[in-house]
């Protein structure tokens, strides 16, 4: 039987789409794999790891009739990636084999019964839905990805907190030594939900969303250990991260002394060419602002020395103070904003970053001590 009958570029487009989540090494050697679910021309392709399950839904020709079967994910796009982008490829099922046929080429492919395929258990109690625009998600999850927790022991931090209520969408990311906040308006007022997305969802949805056309909305719905999103086709079921997110609140200063705006590409150049003299355990930098400077320095254990000088609008206190110098770098290579603000009180305190006339991005770096 012939499953589906399509251009190159299409099926690997579809498979690739719902194949990131897919594990090379897993304990259940079915979970390497796809399901493919055919009912008349429309192929149902799905994927999961027992906690993130993705699918999409896609019209091919083939054959008439209705197949369930499940074949390796990631043999399969190595093999159409390395077919030709304009030939059309068939995918053919006979008994426990499938054969995908290019050309003269042709594979045959070991599958599994889909019955043994686990599907995540959708939730029965999902709020209500919410739409954002997809390029505005992705803008977010930007603005603060990268301030999320690597397999931290408190792994609430190892995800972004989702906090929808009334008519603000706020996502919140930190790891114990930086914080990152990005807010976004909707369109519709809704009750409010606060949950934490994985870091591995959190990321296969920067890769999946589009940054297209403003009309390209995503919809939301949050239970109470589960998250499922609706974008381009594609049905995105996730488990949550259970857990109190600290109050991010109390964490950003407020009622700064000092204040200085100043260009954020030269302020970015700077920091990258004195993060190269840093240490590799600490890369820690030490910033000295003064009226109309502000002195960039670093060092490292072969007493090797870098010091940039970049001029600035700044006419408060010497404050001298240390950071880890990625922190910052994060930051700023996040933004593409030309302008950034950063508020100081002493040099025992957090720094601030935001972006001048928007309240929607707030940055906290906590000091280091050099």
């Amino acid at each position: 039987m012939i499953v589906l009958k399509a251009p190159q570029d299409q099926v690997l487009g579809a498979l690739q789409a719902v194949s990131g989540i897919v594990e090379r090494r897993h304990t259940l050697p079915i979970l390497a794999n796809v399901l493919i679910r055919k009912t008349g021309n429309q192929v149902e392709l799905t994927t999961s790891d027992l906690e993130i399950q993705v699918r999409t839904t896609v019209q091919f020709d083939g054959d008439a009739g209705d197949l369930s079967t499940t074949v390796g994910a990631r043999k399969l796009i190595d093999i159409l990636r390395a077919l030709p982008s304009d030939q059309t490829v068939s995918l053919t099922s006979n008994q426990n084999k499938m054969t995908l046929q290019g050309g003269k080429s042709r594979f045959t492919l070991q599958t599994l019964p889909a019955d043994d395929f686990p599907l995540v258990q959708e939730a029965a109690d999902f709020g209500p839905a919410f739409s954002v625009p997809q390029k505005a998600l992705k803008g977010l999850i930007n603005q603060v990805h990268f301030a999320m927790a690597v397999h931290d022991i408190r792994y609430y931090l190892n995800g972004i907190l989702f906090v929808a209520e009334g008519k603000n969408l706020t996502l919140v990311a930190t790891d114990g030594h930086r914080l990152a906040l990005a807010q976004a308006e909707l369109e519709v007022d809704i009750p409010k939900q606060e949950v934490i997305l994985p870091r591995k969802t959190v990321l296969e949805l920067q890769r999946l969303l589009k940054d297209g056309k403003d009309d390209d909305a995503i919809e939301m719905r949050f239970a109470g250990n589960q998250a499922k999103f609706s974008f381009s086709g594609m049905e995105f079921v996730t488990k949550l991260v259970e857990g109190k997110f600290p109050d991010y609140n109390r964490v950003i200063p407020k009622n700064h002394k000092f204040r200085l705006t100043l260009g954020r590409a030269p302020l970015l150049s700077s920091l990258q060419r004195a993060a190269i003299l840093t240490s590799e355990k600490f890369k820690a930098v030490r910033l000295t602002f003064e009226p109309g400077l502000l002195s960039i320095a670093s060092s490292n254990a072969e007493q090797e020395e870098a010091k940039e000088e970049i001029e600035i609008d700044y006419g408060g206190d010497k404050i001298e103070t240390g950071f880890n110098v990625t922190y910052l770098m994060d930051a700023l290579s996040n933004m593409s904003q030309d302008m950034v603000c950063i508020d100081l009180n002493d040099s025992a305190s957090s720094a601030l970053l935001t972006i001048p006339d928007t309240t929607g991005f707030k940055y906290v770096v906590m000091p280091m001590r050099i």
